[in-house]
C-alpha cells in the first residue's frame, strides 16, 4: 500500500521516463509534489525502494527505474481503501537495464584546491566513463588552484564526487565552509576542530569549528582533459 504522495511521485517519475527517457531531478520532483524541501523527496524515494516499487540504477546519475506500477485505487482483497492510500498490483516483470558506458554527470561549477571559492550550481553536464564511478549518486566539479597537486589533483581537472554528508578522517572531501564557500581538501579532526589539509607544502592547513564545515561529498575519481 502506498500513500497518496508516494503514488503521485511514482506516477510523475513514470510519466517523465516515458516522455524523455530520463528520470526527473530532485528539484523537479519537489516542485511537482509541492514539497518544501528535497529531503521530503529523498524520504519518498527511499520508502518506494524499500517497498519494491522503485530501483536506483547503479553508476548512473538521476537514474530511477519503476519496477512496480500504480494500479487502480480500488482496495486489494478485503483491505479498506482510504483517501490517502491506494492499492497496487503485483510486480511487473522487466528486463534489467545495463549501465551505459558513458554517464552524464551534473557539473556544478568550480571548486577550490587552494583558498575556498564559491561552489556554483550549474545546469551543464560532464560525460564520464561509467568505470570511473562506484555505486551511489555522483556529480562533477572543476578544480581551481594548486593546493592538491601532491595528491595528483591539478588546476583544470574535473573532480568526480560521490554525494555524502560524512567521511572518514584522512579522506579527500568537498567541504562547504560557513555555508558559502567550497574547497577540496583532506578532512581531519584535531582538538575539537576540523582541519582541512592541502597536499602542497606551499599552502597552510585551514582550521574551522565543526559547525562551520559541512561535508558535501568525497572524491571518487578524476577526469583530465589534455589540450
Amino acid at each position: 500500500m502506498l500513500t497518496a504522495k508516494q503514488h503521485e511521485l511514482i506516477r510523475f517519475i513514470q510519466q517523465r521516463l516515458e516522455e524523455t527517457g530520463i528520470s526527473p531531478s530532485f528539484e523537479e520532483m519537489k516542485e511537482a509534489l509541492d514539497l518544501k524541501s528535497k529531503s521530503g523527496v529523498h524520504r519518498l524515494i527511499s520508502a518506494l525502494e524499500e517497498r519494491g516499487f522503485l530501483r536506483r540504477l547503479p553508476n548512473r546519475a538521476r537514474a530511477l527505474e519503476v519496477i512496480r506500477e500504480p494500479g487502480d485505487t480500488t482496495p486489494a482483497r478485503s483491505i479498506p481503501a482510504s483517501d490517502n492510500v491506494v492499492a497496487m498490483p503485483s510486480p511487473v516483470a522487466r528486463a534489467p537495464q545495463a549501465a551505459n558506458d558513458v554517464i552524464e554527470l551534473p557539473l556544478h561549477g568550480r571548486i577550490a584546491a587552494g583558498a575556498p571559492i564559491e561552489a556554483l550550481e550549474g545546469q551543464s553536464t560532464l560525460p564520464v566513463p561509467a568505470a570511473l564511478l562506484g555505486p551511489g549518486e555522483h556529480y562533477a566539479l572543476e578544480v581551481s588552484g594548486d593546493s592538491m597537486i601532491d595528491a595528483g589533483i591539478f588546476d583544470g581537472d574535473f573532480a568526480l564526487v560521490k554525494r555524502t554528508n560524512s567521511a572518514r578522517d584522512g579522506e579527500i572531501v568537498v567541504a562547504l565552509v560557513r555555508g558559502e564557500e567550497a574547497t577540496l581538501k583532506y578532512l581531519r579532526k584535531e582538538g575539537g576542530q576540523v582541519r582541512l589539509d592541502p597536499a602542497n607544502a606551499a599552502h597552510d592547513p585551514q582550521f574551522y569549528r565543526p559547525d562551520e564545515v559541512e561535508v558535501q561529498g568525497k572524491l571518487a575519481g578524476l577526469l583530465r582533459r589534455y589540450h
